[in-house]
């Protein structure tokens, strides 16, 4: 059983500086947020704790960010949750938009963002 985690977001990002802009990013908003390097990473968490909402890279080592969101929302069909994944991604053409929300992805933040743009997102999703 996952440890439950209201406010807790966890930022899936393989870019060592953009983890730690983003993570002072949410400090600065008041969140707290766990690192995941690759999608497989974000999946063994997600299986030891329960987030409020997932920041995903779309292009990752090991797993992307597609294929990891993909097996969070088959994992989800079977015990109801849904967790908010919003991609992150460089790549911001209207197709590469329904990509990210045709593998289940809830919203989509373009790269680089300013803490403006990130608020936004979260304010929409209620966590701040």
């Amino acid at each position: 059983m996952a440890i439950q985690s209201e406010n807790c977001i966890l930022l899936a990002e393989d870019n060592l500086f953009n983890q730690k802009v983003t993570v002072a990013m949410l400090k600065k908003l008041g969140l707290v947020t766990e690192v995941a390097s690759n999608g497989l990473e974000v999946l063994e968490k997600v299986s030891q704790k329960s987030y409020a909402l997932i920041l995903m890279d779309c292009e990752m080592p090991k797993m992307n960010g597609f294929e990891a969101t993909n097996q969070i929302r088959s994992r989800e069909q079977s015990n109801g949750q849904h967790i908010p994944i919003i991609a992150m991604t460089a790549h911001s053409s209207q197709e590469d938009r329904e990509s990210c929300f045709n593998a289940g992805m809830d919203d989509y933040i373009s790269k680089p963002f300013k803490i403006e743009d990130l608020q936004a997102v979260l304010t929409h999703w209620q966590l701040i």
